[in-house]
């Protein structure tokens, strides 16, 4: 089956069932009615077949290579806020069957109360329907590939002493049946390109970073020759860190580019804007609704309907259609991200971001593509407005406590900013905060947002799901800024 078919077979479950997974509707319905009756409000049965595939080259040649296929169904049954989660890598009815009799067993415990059904009120979208999924692609051309960066890589500076060229693909098979009778499926690919590169010079060795995919093809790396605009990337931030300066330190005007500095965006605030945190009031934004919370100027959505992007789907992990969800609107807080069990909790509707690592875990809610909507400032002129501060391009790691929204993050590419001048590169810059107080401090935004190129991965709660994020040029005064300048 390919990932174009899947509109068509959303419109007939029961061939999905059959063809892959082995399972009839009638056996779905005995599983879900007789399995699960009872004392529960909802019930689902998630089943995924997925197959990985990575080659990494290091040091001229590939040296590993590897491919794993992966099958399993996770069963969950809810009651109030109790939730019942079991599942397994045995696609089998008896297996199932157990399954379901164990995640009842845990939901039923909570008080009894009527059943709700939950119905789709969005039709599916066909996001990302690709004529060969990157799985599919010739082992050969992705060899070809990874050769071709680490000569680019080599060929641009002396200094370079490492390259590292990964492409990582997946394609994912899912189909969702719930209790209350509706069924949906989805064929996901995803595919990745990183690039790191080790640049050395009288004993000092720097690292430069950079990549992009998406729900694409293997050939999305080779239009607009964008492998090699990936290795210039990396290159040049290996290059310039090799003369870069110490970071100063002290309350700075801080600067932040267009695209993967969204990541600060989706850390220090789109946490706190998911739904779990918010019913049980540990967010920083709990009982917020419709309070300013940030600058005018500020608009941030979450939007999981952008074709072939990273964290675009055309289901969430629930089966409900994903859509393109406001949080901040002009600085006001208007909606938090939701899967079921936390739109029903809280008496709002679910937003299309429940989602999953996979069939061995339950969904919560989660971010899909979340940035900042575009402003009217010129970039150039924001940049010009700052006599002393930061410029930061790109980050590192990072860590947000979600319950007061601290944050701190490594900046991995940086520059000052003198006179309004973009001057020398700094190392060791690390921004310090507090995430709804940074968004208030907003006072320039850029009219050039940018979406990342497509590498993010959010973890929560021990699950990983691939993310997007996004960004224009924005001002904010008065972060404070953790330097090694002495």
């Amino acid at each position: 089956m390919t990932p174009g078919s899947v509109t068509r077979e959303i419109e007939r479950p029961e061939r999905f069932f059959e063809n892959r997974f082995g399972l009839t509707s009638s056996l779905l319905e005995r599983l879900l009615g007789s399995a699960l009756a009872g004392r529960v409000e909802d019930a689902d049965l998630f089943l995924e077949y997925r197959v990985n595939e990575e080659l990494v080259l290091e040091e001229g040649a590939v040296k590993k290579a590897s491919r794993h296929v992966s099958q399993g169904a996770g069963v969950r049954a809810q009651s109030g806020e109790r939730t019942g989660y079991a599942h397994t890598d045995e696609v089998s009815l008896p297996s199932l069957e157990e399954a379901a009799r164990q995640a009842r067993a845990i939901a039923e415990r909570a008080a009894t109360s009527a059943i709700v059904p939950v119905k789709p009120d969005r039709r599916p979208h066909d996001l990302y329907s690709l004529a060969v999924p990157p799985v599919a692609a010739d082992l050969s051309k992705k060899t070809a590939l990874l050769e071709r960066i680490d000569k680019a890589a080599r060929a641009a500076d002396p200094r370079v002493r490492q390259v590292i060229a990964a492409v990582s693909s997946e394609d994912q098979i899912i189909l969702i049946a719930t209790a209350s009778g509706w069924t949906v499926g989805d064929v996901r690919p995803l595919t990745r390109l990183s690039i790191t590169v080790v640049a050395e010079e009288q004993g000092r060795r720097e690292v430069g970073t950079y990549g992009g995919g998406g729900r694409v093809p293997l050939d999305f790396f080779l239009e607009e020759e964008r492998w090699k605009r990936f290795t210039a990337v990396a290159t040049n931030q290996a290059l310039l860190k090799l003369r870069a300066v110490d970071a100063p330190a002290g309350t700075l005007t801080v600067v932040l580019g267009p695209g993967w500095p969204g990541i600060l965006l989706h850390e220090a605030v789109g946490h706190g804007l998911e739904g779990d945190f918010n019913r049980k009031k540990v967010s920083a934004f709990s009982g917020r609704m419709g309070e300013r919370v940030a600058s005018a100027l500020v608009t941030v959505v979450d939007d999981g309907t952008l074709p072939n992007r990273r964290g675009s789907l055309n289901v969430d992990d629930e089966g409900t259609a994903t859509g393109r969800n406001v949080l901040i609107e002009h600085g006001v807080l208007r909606g938090y991200m939701q899967d079921r069990l936390n739109a029903r909790l809280m008496g709002m509707a679910p937003t299309g971001n429940g989602r999953r690592e996979s069939f061995a875990y339950p969904p919560m809610p989660r971010m899909t593509n979340t940035f900042m909507l575009a402003g009217q400032d010129d970039p150039e002129e924001i940049i010009r407005s700052v006599p002393y501060g930061l410029y930061a391009v790109a980050f590192g790691g990072g860590q947000v406590d979600i319950t007061n929204g601290k944050f701190v993050f490594s900046a991995s590419e940086a520059y000052l900013i003198e006179d309004g001048k973009l001057t020398a590169p700094v190392k060791g810059a690390t921004l310090i905060g507090n995430g709804p107080d940074v968004l208030t401090r907003v006072s320039r935004v850029g009219h050039d947002l940018k979406l990342d190129e497509g590498v993010g991965t959010c973890g929560k709660d021990g699950q990983s799901v691939p993310v997007g994020v996004g960004l224009p040029t924005i001002r904010v005064d008065g972060i404070t800024v953790g330097g090694t300048q002495v």
